[in-house]
């Protein structure tokens, strides 16, 4: 994913657009837990500001896991929204973390794959108010209550609750 810059270096604040389709297993944003089904589409434009290059534009992919809590199999639409800076190697930037690049090509590979793989989050539920699986008994508890009796005592209170229980004898 290649942004030529070659025409924007004399005409500051030209926005140049640019639009990709690729593969995650092409840029390396592969997961254990999940995977990106179909294309990953990337658009946006490249300014140049004077002192850099700013690319700026949005990641658009589909995700598939296996929800944490009821084992479903899920698929999410995402939209990933990026920008970063980009200075040539050899131009003054001191204690500046800013992406490098050489000749009139941008790279943008590495951003797309580091922008998709770090909005991911920890957990992966089908809904935010995943119910889960009854530990009794293993149905989805989204589809419905299964009757079971779920309470589970609090081991901090084992000693309370036996003395409860001798009283009550």
């Amino acid at each position: 994913m290649k942004i030529n810059i070659a025409e924007s270096n004399a005409d500051f604040m030209q926005e140049i657009p640019f639009a990709f389709t690729t593969t995650a297993e092409a840029i390396g944003a592969v997961a254990d837990d999940y995977a990106f089904v179909g294309p990953l589409t990337v658009e946006g434009h490249i300014v140049h500001t004077g002192s850099c290059w700013r690319a700026e534009g949005v990641i658009r992919c589909t995700k598939s896991f296996v929800c944490d809590r009821c084992l479903a199999p899920c698929q999410e639409e995402q939209e990933h929204p990026f920008s970063e800076e980009f200075r040539r190697t050899g131009e003054m930037a001191e204690d500046e973390e800013v992406n490098r690049f050489d000749g009139d090509l941008i790279d943008i590979t590495e951003l797309v794959r580091d922008t998709v793989l770090a909005a991911q989050p920890l957990s992966k539920l089908c809904k935010p108010d995943c119910k889960g699986l009854c530990p009794v008994c293993g149905a989805d508890l989204n589809q419905g209550d299964c009757g079971c009796d779920r309470f589970v005592p609090d081991p901090r209170m084992a000693a309370l609750q036996e003395l409860l229980a001798k009283n009550k004898k």
